[in-house]
């Protein structure tokens, strides 16, 4: 059963898009097919973090409003055997677009795609709400500051709102001396403060940065502990499948 996720952010500056990257690369190391939907209308972003910014001819936009076939937006990324990127346009805005043509545009990839991450603008507004309509699961990224999980919070509550029920979220540009000094909040009171599930840890590490710049996703380095970090983050979520696909075949023996 392919599925939809939102990767969303409260804030800005969180690494939410070098989230949805590697996280879709790692899945496409499993063996998946995915594809990387870029949501963020205006600011584009997320083929930057592939290396793949002269790729892009036809963009989301183009797709839902009727300029393009789904087939001729999607930019392969030849390192992976099955990812897939979709860029955003630079220029325009989402103009009129609807939750609907979401939901559609998410209704035929899934029938190509075993998954499709929907890297969407940051905040609550107008764009994250179309971004999250064809969406059953979402990502919450924040970082470890309680400016930051407040924002994290609010989002977490609107996207609830909005009927998506299974939430999970991801610590990001964690710096274990300053938890260690007290500077900023320890795992145990940010489970407290969120009501998503926690489902990762990822570390500061400066090779993050290099290789968002250099246009290669960070699970390239597969002996990193990073790699491995983001594999264990995707074996957790596809346990969570399993375990919503046996309840859901419990209900019907």
């Amino acid at each position: 059963m392919s599925k939809v996720y939102l990767v969303a952010s409260g804030k800005g500056g969180t690494g939410k898009t070098m989230f949805a990257v590697n996280l879709g690369s790692s899945y496409a190391q499993k063996g998946y097919k995915v594809v990387i939907v870029d949501m963020d209308m205006g600011l584009r972003n997320l083929d930057l973090y592939l290396g793949l910014e002269n790729n892009v001819v036809y963009d989301v936009y183009d797709v839902m409003s009727g300029v393009c076939r789904i087939k001729q937006a999607l930019i392969k990324d030849k390192r992976f055997e099955n990812l897939y990127i979709m860029g955003s346009s630079p220029e325009r805005e989402k103009g009129d677009l609807t939750p609907l043509h979401v939901r559609v545009l998410c209704e035929k990839l899934k029938r190509e795609f075993d998954y499709v991450i929907v890297d969407a603008p940051s905040g609550i507004d107008d764009g994250m709400v179309l971004a999250s309509s064809g969406a059953d699961t979402a990502i919450i990224v924040a970082t470890p500051e309680y400016a930051a999980l407040r924002d994290a919070d609010t989002l977490d509550r609107t996207v609830l709102k909005l009927g998506i029920k299974k939430r999970y979220l991801i610590v990001n540009k964690l710096v274990s001396e300053m938890m260690d000094a007290g500077y900023i909040p320890k795992i145990e009171e940010i489970t407290q403060i969120m009501r998503a599930r926690l489902m990762g840890v990822i570390q500061f590490d400066m090779n993050i940065n290099i290789s968002t710049n250099l246009g290669e996703p960070i699970v390239l380095k597969k002996e990193s502990y990073i790699c491995k970090n983001f594999s264990n983050i995707v074996d957790r979520l596809i346990k969570e499948e399993l375990t919503e696909i046996r309840r859901g075949n419990r209900v019907y023996d």
